[in-house]
């Protein structure tokens, strides 16, 4: 079993037990019917945004492929505001507010941007340039600054490729096939 899958079922307890605080706090603050209340609209409200999302997402994998360009962009944003739909349609106000908020679009473009970073540590090069396209590497022209040496060794002569203009590659990590 993974390490950090042990920590699931804690989390969830962790989870469950704010919930329940938080509706306590919110029923003590507005009373027990507007707390139930509003528990009940932000998962109604969850349930239909689910719908949109799916459809947008779905839409949005079928145009990328359509276009022949990598469709990771358009998954992992439209993964991201599923999350978000579901989240707010369980029912618990701790989940609706994280749901919304990853439907908030700069919310969401962070979110794509971390499930992205992560998706990409944890597959193959090959795999996340099939994904989210070739990834963009800078280059500096001109010579290389010089790294210092022992005396004793000759420095190396740095390789110059086509004039020493930036040149378009893919990165091969050994071992990874």
């Amino acid at each position: 079993m993974r390490r950090g899958l042990r920590f699931v079922p804690l989390a969830l307890l962790l989870a469950v037990v704010l919930e329940l605080a938080v509706f306590v706090l919110v029923g003590r603050a507005l009373g027990f019917g507007a707390a139930v209340l509003l528990v009940f609209a932000a998962s109604l409200l969850g349930l239909v945004l689910l719908r949109r999302e799916g459809m947008r997402a779905w839409r949005g994998f079928r145009s990328a492929a359509g276009a022949g360009q990598p469709p990771g962009r358009q998954v992992t944003d439209g993964l991201v505001g599923l999350a978000g739909a579901l989240l707010l349609a369980v029912p618990g106000l701790v989940s609706g507010l994280v749901g919304l908020l990853l439907l908030v679009p700069p919310v969401r473009r962070l979110a794509r941007v971390g499930v992205q970073r992560t998706t990409e540590r944890r597959v193959s090069s090959m795999v996340a340039g099939d994904l989210f396209g070739p990834r963009t590497v800078r280059v500096r022209q001109g010579a290389p600054q010089p790294t210092p040496r022992p005396q004793a060794e000759q420095p190396e002569q740095p390789v110059v490729v086509d004039g020493g203009r930036a040149i378009e590659g893919e990165i091969v990590e050994p071992g990874r096939n």
